[in-house]
């Protein structure tokens, strides 16, 4: 399995940089994790948008799903897609339209969105959706993939994805944290993890009101706990010192931990 990272930036983008974005492939599938502001633009560096089978959404605030939005105009209106020949585009009766796995009551914000200004069918039309539910398990090419609801503002879940295939080893496990306050149901379902992406927002504790990000010193801890393998931290902002955030994340870890870069490559 292999994790790209499109966008590490917290709800603003780093300077030329893009907020939560995560493209995993294993054997021909090509599964995208949020879709922040800016990760559309990322995702084309690496991928042919078209080929993407399917993407999931963590959670419902904009900066994991808003470029959704870029995506589906794509999807709608790029020459490729057309029923006609365009330019060099020969015109296709199947156009391509990605699976999109997003949380309970999507659809619904999506319209809301896009309507405020155009057709509210844009997202629903360029998408075959489905509202997951936090305790089901989903198939998507050669990978599988489970959720946790997890502590944040709105309704969350961790993701897992895993290889599929079964064969005389273990099927990798990638566990991405989504947002979340600090909590043991992202330890307990991160236990073992090959590899952990966890966000790391915060250079201190929330002061007062409900807790929705985690510190450094704090995802590391939580990667401690569930003895995962390796430790990735992201969604911090590119205004914090990367070596002081790094150092708090491995204090809390006690040992080495990755910092997530656009463009970095984790091969689980």
């Amino acid at each position: 399995m292999r994790i790209t990272v499109l966008g590490k930036s917290p709800s603003w983008q780093d300077a030329g940089g893009a907020c939560s974005g995560y493209l995993v492939e294993e054997d021909g599938t090509f599964l995208l994790l949020d879709c922040g502001n800016g990760v559309f633009s990322k995702l084309r560096r690496f991928r042919d948008y078209v080929a993407v089978d399917a993407i999931v959404i963590s959670h419902l605030h904009a900066d994991h799903f808003l470029d959704l939005v870029p995506y589906a105009y794509a999807l709608t209106y790029a020459p490729r897609q057309q029923p006609v020949p365009v330019d060099r585009w020969p015109g296709t009766a199947q156009p391509a339209r990605p699976k999109l796995f997003a949380p309970q009551g999507a659809r619904e914000v999506f319209r809301q969105i896009v309507g405020a200004w155009g057709a509210e069918e844009l997202i629903d039309d360029a998408f075959d959706i489905h509202e997951y539910a936090p305790d089901e398990e989903l198939a998507v090419g050669a990978l599988a993939l489970r959720f946790q609801e997890v502590p944040h503002w709105l309704p969350t879940c961790a993701i897992e994805v895993r290889s599929a295939e079964t064969g005389p080893h273990p099927p990798g496990r990638f566990t991405y944290g989504a947002d979340s306050a600090p909590t043991d149901e992202l330890v307990r379902f991160a236990e073992g993890s090959d590899l952990l992406m966890i966000e790391a927002t915060l250079p201190r504790p929330e002061r007062d009101g409900v807790r929705g990000h985690l510190t450094p010193a704090e995802a590391g801890e939580h990667g401690r706990r569930a003895n995962v393998g390796r430790l990735v931290i992201t969604h911090f902002s590119d205004e914090l010192d990367e070596l002081w955030v790094r150092r708090e994340a491995e204090r809390g870890f006690g040992g080495p931990v990755s910092v997530a870069r656009e463009g970095a490559v984790y091969e689980v």
